[in-house]
């Protein structure tokens, strides 16, 4: 992986941004001698993104289940629409699925 500093960075922007677009070099960025950033193809970035998704959401999973685990209590579906203020007095009802919709 190349290293550059923020001085050899001014200088060549446009070589560096050629080497990491089409020949998807990764270059790290130098500042005062310590790593500050870094220069990726978007490829390497999109995948990076997904795999942070990926992963934040099989964590969120992972806590739900937990969750869940913790408590044997069940809130039912009734409750939950009352203290949010949208029953309206009338009895709640399913949708029926379309082959016995079709029945009807």
């Amino acid at each position: 992986m190349a290293r550059l500093n923020v001085v050899e960075l001014r200088n060549s922007l446009s070589g560096v941004l050629d080497r990491a677009e089409h020949h998807g070099e990764r270059i790290i960025i130098h500042r005062r001698g310590k790593a500050a950033a870094a220069l990726v193809p978007l490829e390497d970035l999109r995948l990076l993104e997904r795999l942070i998704e990926e992963t934040e959401d099989r964590l969120e999973v992972e806590a739900a289940r937990e969750a869940l685990a913790e408590s044997d209590e069940r809130i039912p579906y009734t409750t939950i629409r009352k203290r949010l203020g949208l029953d309206d007095g009338q009895k709640t009802r399913r949708p029926q699925s379309r082959a016995r919709a079709r029945t009807l």
